[in-house]
């Protein structure tokens, strides 16, 4: 469990791609004599992402590398900030975003799984890990998802905040709602 006074200043919701939104595999090959590249995505997670957004969080992607399929997913999900490095320098990044924004680091939660997340984890309110991540990721987490990345964990740790807002119930009711259901089934 997270600190709820913590996650109640959380503002924005920062996601590493690699191992954390996908399962960390990359799939390569050629059609038409083009490189193409395709990633696994969960669709638990894209819709925990959505619900989040819904709920007044931004969400922010925040990769180390480029890929065409990163941004594809992103816009089909209407990601808010995109964030694609190909350094692998996520800082310099994050802190333009942040003061574009108006967000402190304090205000941010990041999920994470490896070392290029560290400096990431080490600035922001609520470090998180996945199950899958790195030891000196999962040090410096106030939390680690039980869910391995691109299996679950953006779902998980984003529950996890909206939970200890007090926020779940309110969350599913509105994406009933928002589909011309009720909680009670009518």
């Amino acid at each position: 469990m997270i600190d709820a006074a913590v996650a109640k200043r959380i503002k924005l919701i920062g996601l590493d791609v690699d191992g954390v939104i996908t399962n960390n595999a990359i799939y390569l090959g050629l059609a038409a004599g083009e490189r193409v590249e395709f990633k696994q995505f969960d669709i638990q997670d894209g819709l925990a992402m959505g619900l989040a957004r819904r709920m007044g969080f931004v969400v922010a992607w925040v990769s180390g590398r480029y890929s065409d399929a990163t941004t594809l997913r992103a816009a089909e999900l209407r990601i808010d900030e995109v964030i694609q490095d190909r350094g692998a320098r996520k800082v310099p990044a994050m802190t333009e975003m942040l003061l574009r924004r108006g967000i402190g680091w304090e205000e941010v939660a990041f999920l994470g799984d490896d070392l290029a997340d560290v400096p990431v984890l080490r600035r922001v309110g609520l470090p998180l890990a996945v199950a899958n991540g790195v030891d000196e990721v999962k040090r410096l987490a106030a939390h680690t998802t039980q869910a391995s990345g691109g299996n679950g964990a953006v779902r998980e740790a984003i529950e996890l905040i909206l939970k200890a807002q007090g926020r779940w119930d309110e969350a599913v009711r509105v994406f009933l709602e928002d589909r011309g259901e009720t909680a009670d089934g009518r």
